[in-house]
C-alpha cells in the first residue's frame, strides 16, 4: 500500500501524506490486514502544532532509508491525538509502563492484535533504524517472547486507572483538604510561581482550587501563592504579550521561553480563571488578560461557523518562535526616538533574550508601576501603549504565520464556553455570552444527531463518535448557559446528555465512567482519574452529576458524585495537583451550594452577572404565580432542603 493520508481531513495526518513511508489511518481495519501479513502494527502518535513530531518527521519519516525499512516490516498507523484521545490513552499507558515517561511524539509497536509490545517517544534516526531492525528481528526471530511481554503489558494497561469496587460512602472532612494543600505546597516555587522544577505548564485548575481555597479557609500565604503565580505567567514570555493567549508551557523556572504552540484548551481554562481572579481581587492586568486573550482567539482562532479552532503551530518557516520573537533593530525601526522605552517596557534586551537573534517580549511591572518609574502619567502610557502594540502587531501580521490546526473539538468549545461565561458573569461583556452562546447552539445543532454526539468537525463534516471528556465539558457548560439566560431548552439538553452519560459510559458499581461508550472496540476500556492540563474526565463528570442532580433532584446522580469523590477520597492528600478538580468536588461537599431560584424572573442576565461571587446554583421559575408583597425579581434561596422566605436581591440572597 502507498501513503494512504492524502484523503484524511485532520491536519495531522495531512502533514504526513507525503512522507514515503505507508502511513494509513487508524481502521479496525489495519490490524485485520496485519494479522493476514503476519506483521508489527507501528502506532504514531501526534498533533498539528508539536514542534519534536515535526523534528521526528523530517529526521526520520521523510527519510527513503526509514521510509523502506518501516514499509517491509510494519503496517504504519497515523493517529492524531485530538481526534483519537482514545486511542492515545491507550498507547500512552502503555509507553509510560515501560519507559516511566511520556509525551508525543508517542510512537508505540504491537503485535498484529493491538497489543503494545515497545514503545517511546522522539528518536533520532540512527535510533530508530536501531529499533525497527530489532522488533523486526524479535518478531521473526523469538516470538514467543514478545507475545508474553505483550499479555503482561495488556495487563497493566487494563488495570491502570480503572476502579471496579466502590468503596463505601462514609463522609468527607476538611482535613483531608488541608492536609493536600500543606503537602502540595512543599512543591511551590515562592519566587517564580508555579511548580519548583521545570517545564512549567499553567495547570489552571490547579490555581483556581487553590484560589477557592484560600478564600474558603482564609489562607493568606495559598492566596499569596495563587496571585504570585498569576502575576509571573500573565507577564512571562509563556503569555504572548503582543496578540494576546498563552501558549503550551514555559521550557524554564522563568516562565520566559515557551513552547510557542497555542491550544484552545488553554486559554478557554485561562480566560474564566483570570476573571475569577479579578472578581476577587480587581487587579486591572487580569481583566486585561481575558479582553486580550478573547481577542487572539477571536481573531486568530475563529471558525466561520462561530466555533473555535483547535490550536496554533509552534513553528513558522521551520523554526520555533520565530513568529513571536524580535531583535532591537526592529523595534528601533518601528518607534525611532521611542524605541528605548518600548524596549524597557518589554525587555527586549539581555532579559528577554533567548537565541541567536530572538528576542521574548516578557514584563516585569504592571502598567502603573512602569508608568511611574518613568517618570509619565499612566494614562499617558496607556495611550501610548495602544498605539505600540497595535504597531507591533500589525508588523507581526506580515511575517509568515503558524500553521492553523482547523479542527473544531467538541470539549474545547465547551471549554472555552465555560472560560467565557464566567468572564461574563464577573465583567459583564456581552460579547462573551454571545460567543459562548453561538458556540453551544452550534454544537447541538451541527454535533448532535438527537443520538450521538460527534468530537470532531474538520471542513464541515462531523466524526468520531465523542468521548466523555465531550459530554463532560458540555453538560457543564450548558448549565452555565442555562444559568446566564434562563432558557430551560439548554439544561433540558444537558440532561439528555448525562443520561447518556449514566447509560453508555458509567459502571454500575463503582459509579466512575469509562472514557469510551460501550460500544469501544479497543484492546483496553479505561477510566481517566487524574487532573491534568485538563481535569480528568471522571472529575468533570462527577461535578455535572452534582449540578444535574440537584437541578432535577435525581437522587441517583447525586449519589454517583459522592460516589466517584469516595472512591479517589484516601490518598486525594498524596497529590494535589492531580486531584486538584476533585479538591473543588470535596469543596462543593463541604460547603454545598445554596438554590436560588429567581421567580418570575425578566432579566436573568443581570442576577447571573451579580452572582460572581456567589456560593449559588441559580435557577429560574417563570410561571410561578407570586404574592403581591413580592416584587417580579424576588429570589427564594434554598439550602437542605429548607426554603428560606423570598428577598427582593441577590445581594440580599447572599446574606442569607
Amino acid at each position: 500500500m502507498a501513503n494512504q493520508l492524502g484523503k484524511e481531513s485532520s491536519p495531522y495526518l495531512l502533514q504526513h501524506a507525503q512522507n514515503p513511508v505507508h502511513w494509513e489511518a487508524w481502521s479496525n481495519e489495519v490490524f485485520e490486514r496485519a494479522k493476514a501479513e503476519d506483521k508489527l502494527v507501528l502506532i504514531s502518535v501526534g498533533y498539528s502544532a508539536c514542534h519534536w513530531c515535526h523534528v521526528m518527521e523530517h529526521e526520520c519519516f521523510e527519510d527513503q532509508e526509514v521510509a523502506q525499512l518501516m514499509n517491509a516490516h510494519f503496517i504504519n498507523v497515523k493517529v492524531d491525538r485530538e481526534e483519537r484521545p482514545d486511542v492515545d490513552q491507550i498507547y500512552m499507558t502503555a509507553v509510560q509502563l515501560m519507559t516511566q515517561r511520556g509525551g508525543w511524539p508517542l510512537n508505540c509497536f504491537t503485535l498484529p492484535d493491538g497489543r503494545p509490545i515497545y514503545g517511546g517517544t522522539y528518536f533520532p534516526k540512527d535510533q530508530w533504524m536501531h529499533v525497527l531492525k530489532s522488533l523486526a528481528h524479535t518478531y521473526a526471530n523469538d516470538r514467543p517472547k514478545a507475545i508474553d511481554y505483550a499479555r503482561q503489558l495488556h495487563e497493566g494497561i487494563q488495570q491502570s486507572e480503572l476502579i471496579d469496587a466502590p468503596k463505601e460512602i462514609s463522609g468527607f472532612s476538611a482535613e483531608r483538604l488541608h492536609e493536600m494543600v500543606v503537602r502540595w505546597a512543599r512543591s511551590f516555587d515562592t519566587f517564580e510561581g508555579g511548580p519548583n522544577k521545570a517545564p512549567k505548564f499553567p495547570l489552571p485548575n490547579n490555581w483556581l482550587f487553590l484560589m477557592r481555597y484560600a478564600q474558603q479557609f482564609d489562607e493568606a500565604k495559598i492566596e499569596k501563592q495563587v496571585r504570585l503565580t498569576l502575576d509571573k505567567m500573565a507577564f512571562g514570555g509563556i503569555y504572548d504579550q503582543i496578540g494576546g493567549g498563552f501558549t503550551r508551557y514555559s521550557v524554564d523556572v522563568l516562565w520566559k521561553v515557551p513552547h510557542f504552540e497555542k491550544m484552545l484548551y488553554d486559554n478557554g481554562q485561562l480566560i474564566g480563571l483570570y476573571a475569577q481572579a479579578f472578581a476577587r481581587g480587581q487587579e486591572p492586568h487580569y481583566r486585561d488578560i481575558v479582553f486580550q486573550t478573547f481577542d487572539f482567539l477571536e481573531r486568530e482562532m475563529l471558525a466561520e461557523n462561530g466555533a473555535y479552532y483547535s490550536a496554533l503551530d509552534a513553528d513558522s518557516e521551520g523554526e520555533e518562535g520565530k513568529f513571536y520573537c524580535w531583535n532591537p533593530k526592529e523595534i528601533d525601526d518601528l518607534f525611532g526616538s521611542n524605541a528605548a522605552r518600548v524596549k524597557r517596557y518589554y525587555h527586549i534586551n539581555q532579559v528577554g533574550f533567548w537565541e541567536e537573534d530572538k528576542y521574548i517580549p516578557l514584563r516585569k511591572a504592571t502598567d502603573a508601576s512602569f508608568a511611574k518609574s518613568e517618570g509619565i502619567d499612566l494614562q499617558e502610557w496607556l495611550a501610548f501603549k495602544t498605539k505600540m502594540n497595535d504597531t507591533l502587531l500589525s508588523h507581526r501580521s506580515t511575517r509568515i504565520r503558524p500553521g492553523l490546526d482547523h479542527k473544531i473539538i467538541v470539549s474545547w468549545n465547551a471549554i472555552a464556553a465555560k472560560g467565557l461565561l464566567e468572564a461574563y458573569r464577573v465583567l459583564g461583556e456581552e460579547a462573551y455570552l454571545l460567543r459562548a452562546l453561538r458556540i453551544l447552539n452550534w454544537i447541538q445543532e451541527l454535533q448532535w444527531d438527537g443520538q450521538q454526539l460527534y468530537r470532531v468537525n474538520t471542513n464541515e463534516q462531523r466524526h468520531v463518535a465523542a468521548f466523555l471528556e465531550d459530554y463532560a465539558h458540555l453538560i457543564e457548560a450548558l448549565s452555565l448557559a442555562y444559568q446566564s439566560t434562563g432558557k430551560l431548552e439548554y439544561l433540558e439538553f444537558a440532561k439528555t446528555l448525562t443520561e447518556k452519560v449514566a447509560n453508555e459510559f458509567q459502571h454500575s458499581g463503582s459509579k466512575m465512567c469509562y472514557f469510551t461508550a460501550d460500544d469501544s472496540e479497543l484492546i483496553s476500556r479505561n477510566m481517566e482519574l487524574h487532573d491534568n492540563v485538563l481535569p480528568a474526565s471522571n472529575s468533570v463528570m462527577a461535578h455535572a452529576f452534582l449540578t444535574m442532580g440537584t437541578y432535577f433532584q435525581k437522587e441517583e446522580w447525586i449519589v454517583s458524585a459522592q460516589q466517584m469523590l469516595q472512591n479517589l477520597y484516601d490518598g486525594m492528600e498524596t497529590y494535589g495537583s492531580g486531584y486538584s478538580n476533585w479538591g473543588l468536588l470535596l469543596m462543593r461537599q463541604l460547603h454545598p451550594e445554596k438554590q436560588c431560584h429567581v421567580l418570575n424572573e425578566s432579566a436573568p442576565m443581570e442576577v447571573f452577572k451579580k452572582s460572581a461571587q456567589s456560593n449559588c446554583l441559580l435557577s429560574y421559575h417563570q410561571q410561578i404565580p407570586m404574592s403581591e408583597i413580592y416584587t417580579p425579581n424576588a429570589i427564594s434561596v434554598c439550602e437542605f432542603g429548607v426554603c428560606h422566605r423570598p428577598v427582593q436581591s441577590i445581594e440580599e440572597a447572599l446574606l442569607l
